[in-house]
């Protein structure tokens, strides 16, 4: 008898004993590394420059060693505030096959010339998951992005030399989600992205039509609690069209779109499990 209430005693004590709740907070952090391709890359700069292909012309069509890191906070699992860097910068160099004209500056055919295209940017986001589902993720946000591009053009010599430097914010659209596939792997995407024909949407009073996309689709094993691995292929491409400030070697007329391939591998540690 006394068994038995000790038993119903200690029944009634774990159905009133409170279930454990989620930290309110919960913290990731993403590593990536792979390689660029350049699909694609055109510009012109100066209203009477040459227009430029940069794998053809300046022989940009290796494959390009590319890291990004981010770290996320999400609050109740909803609300997630993310902090992203890429870096991203391209040096190539190759003899001229032809004359070019850079900034009002012309480069004779048979010119050793040194590119370099970089564009390392930084990006703080925030999305909302509008799914309850613990396993699943559909979240749809905004983002800013700070670019800070440097365009350079060098012959070997050192006597001939254009230069752009731009830094300035990207408003952006986001979009993304996470959802299980079988035995702990999932299928994931992400795509943050803008077009701004208006000047102040640039974050410059010149008139500059710009875009970006960011897309990438990702599938992954979480292969332990907490731990992430996964395979990720994104598309990179943006650019701008218009009138910047000039300069005493430009006239501020540009034109430069960009189409690039990313093929990497990544690890999330995750404080949630």
């Amino acid at each position: 008898m006394g068994a038995l209430v000790l038993s119903l005693a200690a029944g009634a004590s774990a159905q009133d004993a409170p279930e454990e709740r989620e930290p309110e907070f919960g913290v990731r952090g993403t590593v990536e590394l792979g390689f660029l391709a350049v699909l694609d890359h055109d510009i012109r700069l100066g209203s009477d420059g040459s227009d430029i292909d940069y794998p053809s012309d300046l022989l940009q069509s290796n494959l390009y060693f590319v890291p990004r890191l981010s770290i996320e906070l999400d609050i109740w699992r909803q609300h997630h505030l993310t902090f992203l860097y890429q870096p991203l910068d391209i040096t190539s160099t190759a003899v001229l096959r032809r004359d070019l004209r850079i900034d009002g500056l012309d480069y004779p055919e048979g010119t050793p010339v040194r590119a370099r295209y970089g564009f390392p940017f930084y990006r703080f986001s925030w999305d909302f998951d509008v799914l309850t589902e613990r396993e699943m993720l559909l979240a749809f946000g905004l983002g800013l992005q700070l670019r800070n591009a440097t365009i350079e053009f060098e012959s070997l010599d050192g006597t001939l030399y254009r230069s752009r430097e731009d830094v300035g914010p990207v408003p952006l659209l986001r979009a993304r989600g996470r959802f299980p596939v079988a035995n702990r792997f999932f299928f994931a995407f992400e795509v943050d992205g803008f077009y701004a024909p208006i000047s102040v949407l640039n974050g410059s009073d010149t008139d500059v039509q710009g875009a970006i996309l960011d897309a990438s689709l990702r599938f992954g094993w979480r292969f332990m609690d907490h731990a992430d691995a996964f395979l990720n292929v994104r598309y990179l491409a943006g650019g701008a069209t218009g009138s910047g400030d000039p300069t005493p070697t430009s006239d501020g007329q540009q034109s430069n779109w960009l189409h690039f391939l990313v093929v990497s591998l990544g690890a999330t540690i995750d404080s949630r499990p």
